[in-house]
């Protein structure tokens, strides 16, 4: 029997509700503690890197210096190539209602995962007060 074109709709939209819910997670999960590594900070450790090298005397900390380099501008391509966490948030925003009302997920579940509980608010998904 062939699938409704609402089905396949239906299921298309699942896929992609998992998908943003599953970037977001996935980020949430990544996050480092300490100063953000970003594209700004990486060039200004390169340049300070590249003056260093001019002027260092000693072989030995030349070679340190060059190996930084290298570690610095491969940083610095992974930076650029990563997604802006705002827009994962947006893409969380957007579905993690509809997809948290088809699994069954409560606010608590998601706050106990770490997602900021502003983000569950653009989300739409309402905080639930604890019976005591």
């Amino acid at each position: 029997m062939a699938m409704s074109e609402e089905h396949k709709e239906a299921l298309a939209q699942g896929r992609l509700e998992a998908r943003s819910v599953k970037a977001y997670l996935d980020a949430l999960g990544n996050k480092k503690r300490g100063r953000p590594v970003t594209k700004v900070s990486l060039q200004k450790k390169l340049s300070t890197i590249d003056s260093k090298l001019k002027s260092e005397p000693n072989p030995l900390k030349r070679l340190d210096l060059m190996q930084s380099r290298a570690d610095t501008e491969k940083a610095l391509g992974s930076v650029e190539n990563t997604v802006d966490p705002e827009d994962l948030a947006a893409g969380f925003s957007a579905h993690a209602k509809s997809y948290s009302e088809r699994k069954g997920i409560s606010y608590g579940t998601w706050r106990q995962f770490g997602v900021p509980a502003e983000v569950l608010k653009r989300a739409g998904i309402p905080a639930t007060r604890r019976r005591s």
